[in-house]
């Protein structure tokens, strides 16, 4: 069986990189090669010959202000599209978009098949519009899926968890909530698109781990694995409580969001690293 060709548009993206690095493990069965598209250069490569495009590129962890609104919109939409369309031009099969969670615009709750998207960031907004343009591009000779994981996390990831790890190094004391939400191991993600790949998969999929993750579970094994001593405390369990529902911040450390978990299984395994070892990865500790 000949290698599946790969081509990652999105050269210094954490996930590009981490996908990378994984599929490496199997030298004889796949090939993969990378593209910036930050100019426009990208434009005069030939896509001809690889079997799929695995777009990741996009505009995240950046705060949102009225100055880089457009910026979300032709990086995450138009760029997305444009290469959606140059990959299907240049008679590649598989599209695979890396879309998000924050397509539903859901702050809190269980998102299920019947949940509407209802974006309200600029980062989801653009991710969701760039979908409705991919989508309706598949055919038979076009296989399009679109990704929509909840946060993604993993040794030297950006956004939320590196914040959490320097809170831990400073504080003694953390409240004892056990919340629930959905969160994925980057190798998880990783070997979920590895799947997705050999199968030439389309459509629109949830990967998470198998395990929803409370904040305080969180801090435990991350303090653990930094070797630092957090004692959990019951005190101010009620104050969080209220705050939760007023406060968009301590929601999203305290509240609950999660994927209704049959929404996320797929014919093969694919978390095949379980949270407490994904922390421990995260950390550096072997």
């Amino acid at each position: 069986m000949s290698k599946r060709k790969i081509l990652i548009t999105g050269k210094e993206s954490y996930i590009g990189t981490s996908f990378i690095r994984w599929i490496q493990q199997w030298p004889d069965k796949y090939s993969i090669d990378t593209l910036s598209v930050r100019d426009s250069l990208w434009k005069e490569k030939d896509f001809k010959g690889y079997d799929v495009v695995f777009h990741v590129a996009g505009i995240a962890h950046v705060k949102e202000s009225k100055e880089n609104t457009n910026l979300y919109y032709e990086v995450n939409r138009d760029l997305a599209h444009e290469v959606a369309q140059k990959t299907k031009l240049d008679g590649v099969k598989q599209f695979i978009f890396l879309s998000s969670m924050s397509v539903y615009g859901k702050v809190s709750g269980m998102i299920d098949q019947g949940t509407h998207v209802n974006p309200i960031s600029s980062y989801g907004k653009s991710k969701l519009q760039a979908e409705k343009l991919i989508t309706p591009m598949a055919n038979e000779n076009f296989r399009v899926a679109v990704l929509r994981p909840p946060m993604v996390y993993g040794k030297g990831c950006k956004g939320n968890y590196p914040k959490l790890v320097g809170s831990i190094k400073k504080i003694n004391y953390f409240p004892n909530i056990k919340n629930q939400r959905s969160m994925i191991y980057v190798e998880n993600l990783c070997e979920f698109v590895r799947h997705l790949i050999d199968d030439g998969g389309s459509g629109l999929y949830f990967p998470q781990n198998n395990e929803y993750v409370s904040t305080s579970d969180m801090v435990k094994l991350t303090a653990e694995a930094y070797g630092e001593k957090v004692v959990f405390i019951n005190l101010v369990n009620p104050i969080i409580r209220l705050l939760r529902k007023k406060n968009i911040i301590v929601n999203k450390v305290f509240g609950d969001l999660t994927y209704e978990k049959k929404m996320s299984v797929y014919k093969k395994e694919y978390c095949v690293i379980n949270f407490s070892e994904s922390i421990k990865s995260t950390a550096g500790v072997e």
